[in-house]
């Protein structure tokens, strides 16, 4: 009998979020829907979030927040990888997002993304109440938490919020971050190149990444402002990603998604190793093998396996075998 490797190389462990390449933001239901449409076409291969922080009118938050359910619901919704970002927690419907959202669609949210915390109190303070909320509607799950580095606060305490329970993403709000320095970084820090050059910009996408890694959660990486040029936009993604160690990123326009999965995706031939030498060592019950003559065990396993998922979450084409061995399940 084969063992799958989720269930062989992380037991007793909490296993690292396989998710999308991309997030998606889309505060109108027309833009919404234009998601939904092309993530039909391309496949689960980003997440899509509705925005009720800065898509909402106000006034309007409850009626928005209500469209997002039907949105979530919706026939159009063929995946279940659509989330919803609530208002932040000086905002006074913030709660009221959490109970319209779960309560009408909290069996297929695939997440709530939480902004503008100032500290790990905070992140805590809205988690237990999504959990009550939970609770109460009795959705049966937990929904996993998205949590934006985008003040001092969260980023001084970016490793206490990545450790708490049910957070899967920390992501770095790049513009509000800026905003909060008081003209002491430049506007040009929000755009490239000096996104990744200023000293202080680079500090927050380093402590956040390392946070993120460190506390087995997804570290994602701000928007790009470049709508159109798609060379510029892959750049941006694969300087996020190399330099910085960012697994996934933010979209804002459809022009953006295709160019970024594209600079997350792992090299080709080495998701064909990754296939060659996990398929090797399933047939060795996971013991130590040999391949082109170098050692491996369960520590590159670890590496490989977790290559492999990120390759399909990509929409790259996974060598047959590797395929129906660990993705027929």
């Amino acid at each position: 009998m084969h063992l799958h490797p989720a269930d062989v190389l992380f037991a007793g462990e909490k296993p690292f979020p396989a998710l999308p390449a991309v997030d998606h933001y889309a505060g109108a239901e027309k833009l919404m829907l234009k998601a939904l449409k092309l993530q039909q076409e391309l496949g689960p291969v980003f997440d899509i979030t509705c925005d009720c922080e800065d898509g909402a009118r106000a006034g309007a938050e409850a009626e928005h927040a209500r469209m997002v359910i039907d949105v979530v619901n919706g026939a159009e919704n063929h995946f279940g990888r659509v989330g919803a970002r609530i208002h932040d927690i000086t905002h006074p419907h913030w709660v009221q997002d959490l109970e319209i959202l779960v309560g009408g669609a909290g069996k297929r949210l695939a997440f709530i993304t939480l902004p503008k915390v100032r500290s790990c109190a905070d992140a805590a303070t809205q988690i237990a109440e999504l959990r009550r909320i939970e609770a109460a509607f009795s959705t049966g799950r937990a929904l996993p938490v998205h949590v934006l580095i985008e003040t001092h606060g969260a980023l001084r305490q970016a490793w206490d919020i990545a450790a708490l329970d049910g957070v899967e993403s920390l992501d770095f709000g790049l513009m509000d971050f800026v905003s909060g320095h008081h003209g002491a970084i430049p506007g040009s820090a929000m755009k490239s190149p000096g996104q990744f050059e200023h000293p202080l910009v680079v500090r927050a996408k380093a402590d956040i990444a390392a946070a993120a890694l460190a506390n087995g959660v997804v570290p994602s990486h701000n928007v790009t402002t470049e709508l159109q040029d798609v060379a510029v936009i892959r750049h941006d993604a694969e300087r996020a990603r190399r330099e910085f160690g960012y697994l996934r990123m933010w979209s804002i326009h459809p022009n953006q998604i295709l160019p970024i999965i594209a600079a997350m995706q792992p090299d080709f031939s080495e998701v064909e190793e990754a296939a060659e030498i996990l398929i090797a060592a399933q047939d060795t019950a996971w013991g130590p093998i040999q391949h082109k003559g170098r050692l491996h065990d369960r520590a590159s396993y670890r590496y490989y396996w977790e290559l492999l998922q990120r390759a399909r979450h990509t929409g790259m084409e996974i060598p047959d075998e590797a395929k129906h061995r660990f993705f027929g399940r």
